[in-house]
């Protein structure tokens, strides 16, 4: 029997179906801060070269939150399992997926935390809100009031996180069971309350699979560039530093060197 070595890899590999080699598009580019058709070249090319770091070993931390019954699980469950369970069972304070994907070549982990949307266990899912790098506030699509709410909901998470350090989505479920004049009605309300709090805007249907797969592409090539940028921003910190200490110490040496021989 093979035993396992202890510093092997416990990640399990990427799926085919998990890969991404182009920049995925937004829903709408008017509701899309991050209007850039392709990634950042800085990335692209620290990708090519590979010079990511840490990167394919990070794990981001993705928090969904929302009203109950607007579809977090459903959502969750159709992009990670690819399965629709019409048998709703509420989510009793936290559960979490992880998802892992493949993004130009350099493997990438999201860890999906499903929270709650009852009252009574706020307090329970508002724990685990810390540390998120991406915020996907869930609406239903067919309940006015569930967008409402959505600023409440950012506010909770926002307590828990810097807020720019984050990514934020609003996301509308069910949009199969939306008629096309009641979809329109709510997209312009929805519009607006993502732009004021500076969230990227999407619709999708759990039940048909529309937008699903784009959405958590988008989701995962943001935080995987994000987080390429930062190990960037760190190697090159390392990099200054190294150059500063090298030209201290030349200086210092040069003036050994010039110091007449009575005096050394």
């Amino acid at each position: 029997m093979s035993m396992r070595s202890p510093t092997m890899s416990v990640l399990p590999p990427v799926r085919k179906d998990r890969i991404i080699p182009q920049f995925p598009h937004c829903f709408r580019e008017d509701a899309a801060l991050h209007v850039e058709r392709d990634f950042n070249p800085k990335v692209k090319a620290a990708c090519q070269e590979q010079r990511t770091g840490t990167v394919g070993f990070k794990i981001a931390k993705v928090i969904v939150v929302g009203d109950l019954a607007v579809g977090k699980t459903c959502l969750i469950n159709r992009f990670c399992k690819d399965a629709f369970d019409k048998n709703y069972k509420a989510t009793i304070g936290v559960d979490f997926e992880m998802e892992r994907f493949e993004v130009l070549g350099v493997p990438f982990s999201l860890q999906l935390w499903d929270t709650a949307g009852q009252e009574r266990f706020k307090c329970i899912a508002s724990t685990y809100y810390r540390a998120a790098q991406v915020v996907i506030i869930v609406f239903d699509v067919t309940d006015v009031a569930s967008l409402d709410h959505s600023r409440q909901w950012l506010e909770d998470a926002l307590r828990e996180n810097d807020p720019t350090a984050v990514q934020l989505f609003l996301v509308g479920t069910k949009k199969d069971l939306s008629s096309p004049a009641q979809y329109s009605q709510i997209e312009r309300d929805a519009l607006q309350v993502a732009q004021e709090m500076r969230a990227e805007y999407w619709a999708l249907s759990s039940l048909t699979g529309e937008n699903v797969k784009e959405f958590f592409f988008r989701v995962a090539s943001l935080a995987f560039e994000t987080n390429v940028l930062a190990e960037l921003e760190k190697s090159g910190s390392r990099q200054i530093g190294n150059i500063v200490r090298i030209h201290s110490n030349s200086s210092h040496l040069s003036k050994k060197r010039k110091q007449p021989a009575c005096c050394q």
